[in-house]
């Protein structure tokens, strides 16, 4: 385990293997060991970042709000302190958001960006996962306590108790409205979207996304010379909350990272 002095902030962060620079980004009220699945296979030919965003898990929280723009000056900021000129970026959910908005700010930070299940705007996911978000506020934080996600939490977080600080911003966050579109096309990184077919992301705005991106807006050809440097993935039998487990997730990340 090792911290990083960044922006205010001790960020938490786990390295594991050897090679290309690879940093995982976790969804939101999680930690870095939603990507547990993954970390063996990533790790055999990259140097493996794994991350606790702000007042997640072991990354205690500062007097901030959370939004993802914040979040992805710290991942610039962990890459700058690690000596890393570019990293590939993984993220999930309101990781994969950090993660978009690391590529739109700091685009000379960034080799390569994996985007797992997340819209780049707000009505990119369907209304009824839209009207959740509006419903949630800290006051839900004790109804949470059930679930094992809260029991990770306070079992590594430094303050267990500000786990309904960290649920209240969370909701704040989920209010905000956002729409990135303007900055997508503006990406250089080679980008892979993937999603599964019954995800929180409407299938509508996942096409729309790649076509952000340069993607789809042309036959690829039969030499594929008409092909963008964008891929976009849907898994089949696949949600939103199962998605890092899919057993073709690591067959659909492994090739573009190692192209």
């Amino acid at each position: 385990m090792s911290y990083a002095e960044v922006n205010g902030l001790s960020l938490h962060f786990e390295e594991h293997g050897s090679g290309e620079p690879l940093v995982l980004l976790h969804g939101g009220l999680g930690a870095g060991e939603m990507f547990a699945p993954l970390v063996p296979a990533l790790s055999e030919g990259h140097r493996v970042i794994v991350v606790d965003l702000q007042g997640h898990a072991r990354t205690a929280d500062i007097d901030r709000p959370l939004r993802t723009e914040l979040m992805a000056d710290d991942i610039a900021a962990l890459i700058k302190h690690l000596g890393v000129e570019k990293a590939d970026l993984l993220g999930y959910s309101l990781g994969a958001a950090v993660a978009l908005r690391v590529a739109i700010q700091h685009p000379q930070a960034v080799r390569r960006l994996v985007v797992v299940s997340t819209p780049c705007k707000r009505d990119g996911w369907h209304p009824e996962v839209v009207a959740t978000m509006d419903q949630m506020s800290g006051q839900t934080a004790d109804m949470m306590k059930q679930s094992p996600i809260y029991e990770l939490y306070s079992r590594v977080a430094p303050r267990p108790q500000d786990w309904s600080v960290l649920v209240g911003k969370t909701a704040e966050l989920l209010r905000q409205d956002y729409d990135w579109s303007a900055e997508i096309s503006g990406i250089t990184a080679p980008t892979l979207l993937v999603f599964g077919d019954a995800d929180a992301v409407r299938p509508a705005h996942m096409v729309e996304f790649f076509t952000l991106l340069g993607g789809g807006l042309r036959d690829g050809g039969f030499d594929g010379s008409g092909r963008s440097s964008a891929q976009l993935a849907v898994l089949p039998d696949a949600g939103h909350y199962d998605i890092l487990t899919h057993p073709h997730l690591e067959a659909t990340i492994m090739p573009f990272l190692t192209s």
